[in-house]
């Protein structure tokens, strides 16, 4: 699908996905916002079908291959949608990715969980939603305590041997939680995990200290989510008064907050992320560009992330957000700026190993240090 109005020096770059060897645009289009959400009250404003569709398609005239929904969004209505959309195009163009874990059907307490009953049964009721015969990346979307690890992992793993699922992924996940699936599926010869999606943003960056240690040292490829932090980073928020639109507004009235959405009262006495928005107001104007494709380019240029997951309301939106997937780049001081204004204060232990890191970084021994 071609679009002359689109240059193709703009059009999404292709990355590795991990050690997959294969690629993916490095925007990644999220669905969480199509079909009427019945589990998240906020998402007020989702899109039908036929709107969807154009999100879709607009996205592939970008140089998109590459999405991400979950059984859990709708529930079941993104995965239908981005089905019923799949059916009309050419299906090995695309890489879809899923996700198994969450209630979909709260009145059924067995609906739910990384159990090899649960999983068994998602990943057939996913696979007819979406009218394909495998699926690319299959994610767990949070940990389940419930469920003994090596359970969970050798049903992913005869998933991928009978070809339902090609590659396995990881949400959601702490460093330890992150090291120990990696710790048992050698152990076991396992399927290998290849990805990580993860809350990531210029203002949430805890996962840098731990989880994202262990996907550098293991050749895993992040996939950030909610890149504009439930809408904060796009600018259009001032310290003056409240948000009345959009989620972050939602939440506001609803006096509740949300993952990867800030709660307000918090957010407004945050210095810290008035001066990120000050800073990427700053450079966006140097480079003709919006506060919110400075952010996502932040994100782009990271040398862990593969692909950055964008959600949308409508193609302006889109259009918007994909302007920062290629024909231009953050300087490296402009990176350094933005590295340092987003740091918040380091806890217990990373401080005290700061102090201790001057002359130990060993050239021949890289690691991931932010």
């Amino acid at each position: 699908m071609a679009d002359s109005t689109i240059p193709e020096t703009s059009k999404c770059q292709l990355e590795f996905l991990g050690k997959t060897g294969f690629k993916v645009s490095n925007m990644c289009l999220g669905t969480l916002t199509f079909g009427k959400s019945k589990t998240l009250s906020v998402l007020t404003d989702n899109i039908d079908e036929e709107s969807a569709h154009k999100i879709l398609d607009r996205f592939v005239e970008w140089g998109g291959n590459f999405i991400d929904t979950a059984d859990v969004y709708g529930p079941k209505e993104s995965e239908r949608i981005v089905g019923s959309w799949l059916t009309k195009q050419e299906r090995d163009r695309f890489v879809i990715a899923t996700k198994v874990r969450l209630h979909t059907d709260p009145t059924d307490p067995n609906k739910v969980g990384l159990s090899r009953r649960h999983i068994t049964r998602a990943v057939e009721e996913s696979l007819s939603r979406l009218q394909t015969d495998f699926i690319d990346l299959y994610q767990t979307h949070i940990w389940d305590v419930a469920v003994p690890l090596e359970d969970t992992l050798r049903t992913l793993n005869d998933l991928v041997r009978c070809g339902k699922v090609r590659n396995l992924g990881a949400s959601n996940l702490s460093g330890w939680q992150m090291e120990r699936w990696i710790q048992v599926q050698e152990k076991l010869g396992l399927e290998r995990v290849v990805t990580l999606q993860q809350n990531y943003n210029l203002k949430e960056r805890n996962s840098e200290y731990e989880a994202f240690q262990v996907c550098k040292e293991h050749g895993l490829a992040v996939l950030p989510w909610s890149p504009l932090a439930g809408g904060i980073l796009t600018g259009e928020v001032t310290r003056d008064k409240p948000p009345e639109s959009g989620r972050l507004g939602e939440l506001v009235k609803q006096k509740t907050t949300l993952d990867g959405s800030p709660n307000w009262n918090m957010l407004r006495a945050d210095d810290r992320i008035w001066n990120i928005l000050d800073a990427t107001k700053r450079i966006g104007a140097q480079h003709g560009k919006t506060q919110t494709q400075v952010a996502l380019r932040w994100l782009l240029q990271r040398d862990i992330v593969a692909s950055v997951i964008t959600g949308v309301l409508n193609t302006q939106q889109l259009d918007e957000n994909m302007g920062a997937a290629n024909g231009w780049t953050l300087t490296p001081e402009e990176m350094i700026e933005l590295d340092k204004v987003s740091q918040a204060e380091k806890p217990y232990p990373y401080s005290m190993a700061d102090v201790h890191m001057k002359g130990r970084l060993n050239p021949f021994h890289p690691v991931c240090i932010f």
